[in-house]
């Protein structure tokens, strides 16, 4: 028979293990938000072409995601809890972006440290980067730069696509696919009148030339 004696100390117990728990959390979701500020930077700084800076920050966002795993190491619910694993999306997606910029393969979830639902939010978040990308080249005129981005946007959708699993599992991803189908669909349309506008700029400027050269 348990005692008041034995349930104070067992309840003693559970106490100290709560006020831990808590406080991984309270680090943890801190943490979080700095992890996700730099990878908002990071790619904030790619589109801009600023290499050097967007490096610099998503190796400070990588050390932050080890401070934080480290955090919530010994607690496993709060590793597989939203804003662990969102702010572990943000950083796949800043991995991916940038790679990709730079013409660069497809890091893998194990390079990044990241669980395989947030490598999958993460790729599918970052065909939106992609598309932003590839608008701003297009602005500058056509440019063989967005037809590759047009490409890994394509890779990227196709892979998704074949994740057919609950939300439970994949942590959403129907809905981040659906997104990617339309920002692909939107991309390759853009993409496509700026080839021809250019096809047709050119062949305005070779019979402009010919008419000239009589």
């Amino acid at each position: 028979m348990t005692t008041q004696g034995d349930l104070t100390t067992i309840s003693e117990r559970i106490r100290a293990d709560f006020v831990a728990k808590t406080a991984a959390r309270d680090a943890a979701v801190t943490i979080s938000r700095e992890l996700i500020r730099y990878c908002s930077m990071a790619i904030r700084a790619s589109h801009r072409d600023e290499w050097e800076e967007a490096e610099r920050l998503v190796a400070e966002a990588v050390r932050v995601a080890v401070q934080m795993a480290t955090k919530v190491k010994p607690y496993p619910e709060l590793y597989f809890t939203g804003y662990t694993q969102d702010a572990m999306k943000e950083l796949c997606e800043a991995k991916i972006t940038l790679a990709i910029a730079q013409g660069k393969p497809f890091p893998a979830p194990e390079e990044i440290g990241a669980e395989y639902a947030a490598y999958l939010n993460g790729l599918a978040e970052a065909a939106g980067e992609l598309r932003r990308r590839a608008l701003d080249n297009i602005r500058s005129g056509h440019s063989h730069e967005s037809e590759t981005l047009l490409a890994a946007m394509d890779d990227i959708y196709d892979v998704l696509v074949t994740m057919d699993f609950p939300d439970a599992i994949t942590g959403g991803l129907r809905r981040n696919t659906d997104m990617v189908r339309g920002v692909l669909e939107r991309t390759r349309g853009d993409i496509t009148v700026s080839f021809r506008e250019s096809e047709l700029k050119a062949a305005m400027n070779d019979l402009r030339d010919k008419l000239q050269g009589h």
